[in-house]
This record gives C-alpha cells, structure tokens and sequence, in this order.
C-alpha cells in the first residue's frame, strides 16, 4: 500500500514525510481493515511531525480524520458489513477498567492510544482499528465532508461543553481554523452571539460569512463581555487577554493538546470565579453524540482536497495559516 509515513521528526519545511510502499496490514481479533477514501489534515499531525508533542514509536503514519469502507472484519468482528463506511478518529483505544473509562472520561485513560500516534493513522490507503472505537458516518456528508468532524468538529463539540456556553449567550473564539469553523455553526444552532478573533484577515472574512457578530485581533477589545471562550491557538500568550474578556463565571477552555508557556498575570483576571480549563482529547461518547447533530443541523465544511503526495505541502500551508477552513488528503478516488 502507499503511505506517507514520519521517520524523525523534523519541521515541516524540511518535508519530513516520506512516501513509501508497505504491505497492507492484517486485522486482528475485534478489529477491522479500512480501505480509506480519505483523511483530513490536523493541527495536531503537525505537532506530531514536527516533535512537539512525545512520540512513543517511530516510524509511524500519521492522520486521525479517517474515511473509508470496511474490506475484511478479523475474528469476531461483527459490528460493521463488508463495505460499510466507517470514520476513525484521535481516539483509538481505551482500557475500558480504569477509573477515569468507569466513568465515562476514556479520554484521560492512562493506557489509552490514540490514532497517527501509537497506532498507524490515515495518510496510507488502508489501516486497521478496533470495531469499538470506528463510527458509521451519517449519509448527509461526502467523505471528504466527513473527515473534519471526526476530528475538528469533535473535540470542537466536546469544548464548547466544557466552556458551559448555554443557548444565547455569547462565546469568543480564538483562532479561526478547521475546528472553530465547525464550533461556530454549533453555537449559532444554539442562538448564541460569536466574536472570532485572528489575525487572518481571510479568516475574519471567513467568520463573518459565517454568521460572527464581530470579528477582530486577539489584542482588540470585543464590544461586550463574553460568557465563554474557547482558544485552539497553541499560544500562551492568549491566556490573560481572553480571560480579561470574560464575564464572572464565565469559563475559557484550551483546545489544544500542546502549548507555548502561559504569562504570569495578576489574579483579578480569575478572580469573580473565572474558570480556565483544558481539553483532553475526545470520547467515544462525545462521537457518537456529534455526528447526528452536525447531520440534523447541515453543519458546512469547508475543506479543500489534495493528493496524499502533497501531504508535506499541505502541512506547510496549515502551519503558515493558509489554509481557510479544513484540509484533506484524497487517498483513493
């Protein structure tokens, strides 16, 4: 099979993957093989390439936004049909004993596993995964429609649950990208009032086409007090200025899974019970509830496709913020 596969992290300016031809793999017991169609393009397989974040093997595939169908079910596999079409996502594998899985909160899970970075991930035209842990996409979406819910819209859906936003408040987004895209068509399905800030002009444009009620710099003053906030920005330095927006109560929430050193600064911005809080990866629970709803509200997902073998490119692009909306690799026709 055609892969793209990391051998030493590097920047991405250095085109660190490499293509490459491997055997296709064998499904075990409980597992499935996908013959994938395609695979959407993350910002955490850049902190992934690039060595940000620890990486517990090397070589390895990366890609977590995963569209395919079923082509061989391994022993006692009986979930899904031959043929069916499955998404994979971050979450690969949990221990389903532990404290944090008996209630509910697999995402924390000490023995979990998650897909691109333990295991074998999308930029490849076949992986194989555990039935429990791949999910039937609804028929509202193209595959490549699909593949930033998976990933995006997920854990874009399970921050703005943790920000505690309620039907018509107001919610400031940091950063306009693949995930805040998603989270705004959510936010404006509950009536709530978005003020985006980037420093994307086309972003901007973007937010607006999409229903913002403001849009402006991170550094910029929003014209009214926010009841929740949500960064995907992996800068410190956003911290206090988003807290300093924040009404009482109000809580910001970290969508990112590596970021720079957050500043010291003065207590008042906590102070009126401010909540800051992050958000670890996703549970099969959070997929299971979002895809209905992004298919119940027609959520649009504005993605651009490119060939597997422009996957470093693509990733230069993300990293430079050219990239409006979400990105994917088209793995097979």
């Amino acid at each position: 099979m055609r892969a793209m596969r990391l051998l030493q992290p590097k920047p991405v300016s250095e085109s660190p993957l490499m293509a490459v031809e491997m055997a296709v793999p064998e499904p075990g017991p409980g597992q499935i093989r996908l013959r994938i169609n395609v695979c959407g393009v993350c910002h955490t397989d850049l902190q992934t390439i690039e060595g940000e974040l620890d990486l517990p093997q090397l070589p390895i595939i990366p890609g977590h936004q995963i569209v395919g169908k079923v082509e061989k079910n391994g022993a006692g596999s009986r979930r899904f049909s031959i043929g069916e079409r499955v998404g994979v996502a971050w979450l690969n594998h949990a221990c389903g004993a532990c404290d944090y899985c008996q209630r509910g909160l697999e995402n924390l899970c000490a023995a979990a596993r998650f897909t691109g970075l333990h295991a074998a991930g999308g930029y490849a035209e076949y992986t194989i995964v555990d039935e429990r842990f791949a999910y039937p996409l609804p028929d509202h979406f193209t595959d490549a429609e699909a593949a930033p819910l998976l990933c995006a819209g997920v854990i874009g859906y399970r921050s703005l649950r943790l920000s505690g936003l309620q039907p018509g408040q107001r919610l400031g987004l940091y950063g306009f990208g693949a995930s805040a895209h998603l989270v705004i068509q959510v936010a404006s399905h509950w009536d709530c009032d978005v003020y985006v800030f980037t420093r994307s002009e086309e972003h901007r444009r973007h937010a607006l086409a999409l229903g913002a009620a403001w849009v402006g710099l991170a550094q910029d003053a929003p014209p009214v007090s926010l009841n929740a906030a949500i960064t995907f920005a992996p800068a410190g330095w956003l911290i206090p200025l988003a807290l300093g927006h924040l009404r009482p109560g109000g809580t910001l929430a970290i969508n990112s899974i590596h970021m720079s050193p957050i500043p010291e600064m003065p207590y008042d911005l906590l102070w009126g019970e401010r909540v800051l809080r992050s958000v670890a990866n996703v549970t099969r629970k959070d997929v299971e509830e979002f895809l209905p709803l992004a298919a119940e509200i027609s959520i649009k997902t504005d993605v651009k496709i490119y060939p597997l073998t422009e996957a470093n490119a693509v990733l230069q692009r993300l990293k430079a913020s050219k990239i409006n909306g979400a990105a994917a690799l088209l793995i097979r026709e």
